[in-house]
């Protein structure tokens, strides 16, 4: 099944998630090439796909998990909430639809 893990970002989060980044994205390569990463994104504080020193204010993952107790497992062990870059994180089932 499909889980969408949407993220809230602290205030002023950039230096702690560039500091993060390198772990996170090694999770999400994992993902990838199991083939269960549908999308991951951050959600830039203003409107350019590079904010600069504006930042993000969180992040979009959809991903397959077996269900939402190892969805949420893994959500929880980012290393982004390790670095304190998000504030509050929700995993929700997702049913994609389009396209």
């Amino acid at each position: 099944m499909l889980y969408a893990i949407i993220s809230q970002d602290v205030e002023n989060s950039l230096e702690k998630r560039m500091n993060a980044r390198p772990a996170h994205v090694e999770r999400l390569s994992q993902l990838k090439d199991e083939g269960r990463l549908i999308l991951a994104g951050p959600h830039p504080a203003i409107d350019t796909n590079e904010p600069g020193e504006a930042g993000f204010t969180g992040s979009l993952i959809v991903a397959e998990f077996d269900d939402l107790i190892a969805a949420q497992a893994w959500a929880d062990a980012d290393p982004y909430i390790a670095a304190g870059v998000y504030q509050s994180v929700v995993v929700k089932t997702f049913k994609k639809v389009l396209p």
